[in-house]
């Protein structure tokens, strides 16, 4: 077995779009909103606060003092419902470092996680977590080196702002490409450029083609892609893995099978995220050297 601290590892503890969903309908997807942690060798990154944020916690509560990077897409609530619950930010041994772009208003994200924990919408401040946090601010396009990782960002398509980012390490790329709105008539070029190459890309498909087109109840202006763009990206960026993410909430687990079977049909190597799922990949191996596990516990 690989030493994990030579190992690039992402685990997913929030796969759900828009609200969480739990039920006998989403057991085996999971109805959590997103959380994606990468580990690269020794850093650990946190990718966006949704309720998988909280089960995560649950999982560092036994690996304390915990550091971490944490990096978020954007502010809307299923992208951050779950910080408030992070339970080890509330003890004082650990330390994250906090991430994100200013929003359009001029808010840090600082003061946007500061803002939902205030009455009369939570009970205590954030000021009360006893870890040590510290925000930073980054700028569209900024590149960020942690250690010997790389993180980039570009700007989204999708309403209120959102970027995506990419992750490097000794070789390896990893592209989390959430919430962004394909467009009609072209792929989006920042798009192309976070997925370019990368040995994984976990991106936005919350709808199907017919859903986003029904005229009944289009999608369009919604923020949000398909399984089908997103096979488009794949293949258009040389991807080597591509995980579908963001499962619109009224997909059931039978649906979303259905969905795995025909995006696996037009671009072999496509899997749909599931909570639980890990994919680890080997600076030596390259591609050649993905695993993804895909129902096992956790762990890093």
């Amino acid at each position: 077995m690989s030493d994990s601290k030579q190992q690039f590892k992402i685990n997913f503890w929030g796969v759900r779009g828009s609200i969480p969903c739990p039920g006998a309908e989403t057991v085996r997807y999971g109805g959590n909103t997103p959380c994606i942690e990468m580990v690269a060798g020794n850093e650990r990154l946190i990718f966006d606060g949704g309720t998988g944020l909280r089960v995560l916690g649950q999982s560092l509560m036994s690996q304390l003092p915990v550091e971490a990077h944490m990096f978020f897409t954007h502010s809307h609530w299923d992208h951050i419902q779950g910080f408030p619950f992070f339970v080890p930010a509330f003890v004082k041994v650990n330390k994250f470092n906090i991430y994100g772009v200013v929003a359009p208003n001029g808010a840090t994200i600082k003061q946007r996680l500061h803002d939902q924990m205030l009455h009369p919408n939570f009970p205590v401040p954030l000021q009360i977590m006893q870890a040590d946090l510290k925000f930073f601010s980054l700028e569209i396009g900024e590149s960020l080196e942690i250690g010997d990782v790389v993180i980039e960002n570009a700007k989204l398509n999708h309403p209120g702002e959102a970027v995506g980012y990419r992750v490097s390490w000794r070789g390896i790329s990893a592209a989390y490409i959430t919430d962004t709105e394909h467009y009609p008539d072209h792929i989006d070029d920042q798009v192309l450029k976070l997925a370019d190459n990368a040995d994984v890309v976990i991106i936005d498909a919350a709808y199907t083609d017919n859903e986003y087109h029904d005229p009944k109840s289009s999608k369009v202006g919604w923020g949000h892609s398909t399984w089908q763009e997103a096979v488009k990206v794949a293949k258009a960026a040389n991807v080597k893995q591509l995980v579908i993410f963001h499962h619109d909430p009224l997909h059931n687990d039978d649906f979303l099978d259905k969905i795995a079977e025909e995006a696996a049909s037009e671009f072999s190597n496509t899997v749909l995220a599931r909570e639980g799922m890990s994919i680890v990949l080997n600076p030596t191996d390259g591609a050649e050297g993905n695993q993804a596990e895909g129902s096992e516990k956790l762990s890093v």
